[in-house]
């Protein structure tokens, strides 16, 4: 299985989201989708404190507890990469990275992952409450204490990253290594552009979330009679437009010519796009699974990629 290096880390990955464990999977079927993951030369586990308080009875911290039992019963911490996130509302009625809450936070993640380091940190969301300043400064602390290998930053626009990345040079402090942006066929305008640009110019690795487009980008959602099929099809109303459809016949199309199905062909298209080094995706089955790991060796031709390209205009 092929690893790439994420951008100026020692962390070479190919990621599993785990953010569907505690919600559309329970803890064994978790495990079991685990085994395959890693058995299949993946390792890295990308998850949230606040992954899945959005489930009924659930209050956060579900999917980290999962995880973090299953690297327990394995005995395999020192063979996975674990990504975590902080500062999602958890409660305190906000998004937040301050100091005080990233050192309450970090030690709950901890106890819920059974491990003692975090290979890479990300602040979930922008907290305007908050200066770059203090983020990163309580990051320092946390790095020098070996709670956490690497950071970085999900969700911020081209003016907030560079922002922090300012202030992380002017003041001496970590700067963010990684960025998790949404990113897919579909939902391209947010990181294509300025954002994707300094990214590059600063050897900042990518992951990309969401880069399914929710499970629409699989073909299993084409209508509104579909959207029933599983817990995310509400989700996925918003690209049953002409659109939607268009890029739905070029992942069709381009499937067939490599016996693919379209979520590897999706997968496969994030994967080369310029600037990323891999996309996150989540599975509920076993055949997910495999699927992710055929789409890591899944190569495009250039004129499968224009095909792709033009859909999405």
């Amino acid at each position: 299985m092929q690893k790439r290096r994420l951008g100026q880390t020692d962390l070479s990955i190919a990621p599993l989201g785990g953010n569907v464990f505690g919600w559309t999977a329970d803890e064994k079927t978790s495990f079991d989708l685990l085994d395959r993951f890693v058995g299949a030369g993946l390792d890295t586990i990308d998850t949230a404190d606040a992954y899945s308080r959005w489930v009924p009875g659930n209050k956060g911290g579900e999917s980290e507890t999962i995880i973090g039992k299953w690297m327990k019963s394995r005995g395999n911490r020192d063979n996975v990469v674990v990504i975590t996130k902080v500062g999602s509302d958890m409660g305190q009625g906000r998004k937040d990275l301050s100091a005080a809450y990233i050192e309450k936070a970090i030690d709950a993640s901890l106890k819920r992952l059974q491990t003692d380091v975090v290979d890479l940190y990300l602040s979930h969301w922008p907290d305007p409450a908050t200066p770059y300043e203090e983020t990163l400064g309580a990051y320092q602390k946390l790095l020098d204490k070996g709670k956490v290998r690497h950071v970085g930053a999900s969700n911020l626009d081209a003016g907030q990253l560079r922002a922090a990345l300012d202030v992380a040079s002017l003041r001496g402090l970590p700067r963010y290594a990684v960025l998790q942006p949404e990113y897919n066929l579909y939902d391209r305008a947010s990181f294509d552009g300025p954002l994707r640009d300094l990214c590059m110019a600063e050897g900042i690795g990518v992951i990309t979330y969401f880069s399914l487009a929710k499970g629409f980008l699989s073909g299993k959602y084409r209508s509104q009679a579909d959207l029933g099929k599983s817990a995310r099809g509400d989700h996925v109303k918003e690209y049953l437009n002409a659109r939607g459809m268009r890029i739905l016949a070029a992942l069709d199309a381009v499937s067939a010519r490599h016996a693919a199905n379209p979520a590897e062909v999706a997968l496969a298209w994030v994967i080369a796009r310029p600037g990323v080094t891999a996309p996150i995706a989540s599975a509920t089955t076993m055949d997910q699974v495999d699927s992710l790991v055929h789409a890591a060796s899944l190569e495009l031709s250039p004129d499968d990629i224009a095909e792709l390209d033009s859909a999405t205009a």
